[in-house]
């Protein structure tokens, strides 16, 4: 453990050594935190209650005292409301991390995400048929963001616990089947294990990191077919002559500097056909905009041109 935070600090951590850790009181975050205060120059613990179980009040407040105890120089409980789209955990994560990026008062938060968790998101992301960007798992550093873990299984954080005699917290919902990723945690990597002779979580975790570097390759080409394209409106002729992972990557990093919010792979895939198979047909709605307007990409004069259309009035024109 820690190993882990040293190497990590030493790669990425700031000059003065100061951190934020997000302290759930689980075993993870508990481990991290004690590690992070052997070899930190000073830790602050941001404790975020979600406020989704009975008594996560108390819960909170014992993991910001058990901080305190061990050294914190700050913990704060962070209560949060979790609402919105995308189902309960997807609501809770949106939650939990505006609340510790408006906490940190601009110190990296440390999170306590471990190589069992790396191998978890890659077997998602394959799951739902995503592309490499999904696949390649959570980065180390990806400011503010620090997850110094992502080499060490979950039973070693247990048992640094259990060496330091801390009694961690457990959390329900982390033993609830109706949440996909329990299941995969309980019963698929389990089995994979088995099937596998105990290598599979390893290995996950292993293609998570081939694939990053990667992704950061085929970045750097995108980067350079944008600027020669154009990467105000850019020029079909010059992205159509590209591989297509590198021609859809442009397209995508030219959406998101565009500010559209997000970008999915039938977006790209729609976009590609203007570029690549263009027929006079209309423009790809990529979601996005002002109220009661609608971003679309059209092709216009060989170029691909972000427009805001009339939402009430589009979806009339559809329906009538």
């Amino acid at each position: 453990m820690r190993q882990a935070l040293r190497a990590w600090l030493a790669r990425f951590g700031p000059e003065d050594g100061r951190v934020a850790v997000a302290l759930s009181g689980g075993a993870d975050s508990l481990a991290l935190t004690a590690a992070a205060l052997a070899e930190s120059a000073e830790v602050h613990a941001l404790v975020v209650d979600h406020r989704l179980q009975a008594g996560s009040d108390a819960v909170a407040a014992t993991a910001a005292a058990t901080a305190s105890s061990l050294g914190c120089r700050t913990a704060r409980v962070l209560p949060v409301e979790v609402t919105g789209s995308g189902g309960m955990e997807a609501a809770a994560r949106t939650a939990r991390y505006a609340a510790l990026d408006d906490a940190r008062a601009g110190l990296p938060v440390l999170l306590g995400h471990t190589l069992d968790d790396q191998a978890e998101t890659v077997l998602l992301g394959l799951g739902r048929g995503s592309g490499a960007r999904s696949i390649q798992g959570m980065a180390p550093d990806h400011a503010p963001w620090g997850r110094p873990l992502l080499g060490v299984r979950r039973e070693t954080t247990r048992q640094f616990c259990a060496d330091l005699g801390l009694t961690p917290y457990e959390d329900p919902h982390n033993s609830a089947p109706e949440f996909t990723r329990v299941r995969l945690r309980t019963e698929v990597l389990p089995l994979l294990e088995d099937v596998l002779g105990g290598t599979a979580a390893l290995a996950l975790a292993r293609t998570a990191e081939q694939l990053r570097d990667d992704n950061t390759a085929l970045d750097g080409f995108a980067g350079e077919l944008l600027l020669r394209a154009g990467a105000g409106a850019p020029v079909c002729e010059v992205l159509a002559g590209a591989a297509p992972a590198v021609r859809r990557r442009a397209v995508r990093a030219w959406l998101l500097a565009a500010g559209v919010p997000a970008v999915s792979g039938p977006h790209l895939r729609g976009i590609d056909e203007l570029v690549v198979a263009w027929r006079g047909q209309g423009g790809v709605a990529v979601g996005g905009g002002e109220r009661g307007t609608r971003l679309v990409v059209i092709r216009e004069h060989g170029r691909l041109t972000l427009a805001r259309t009339d939402r009430e009035r589009r979806d009339r024109r559809e329906t009538s």
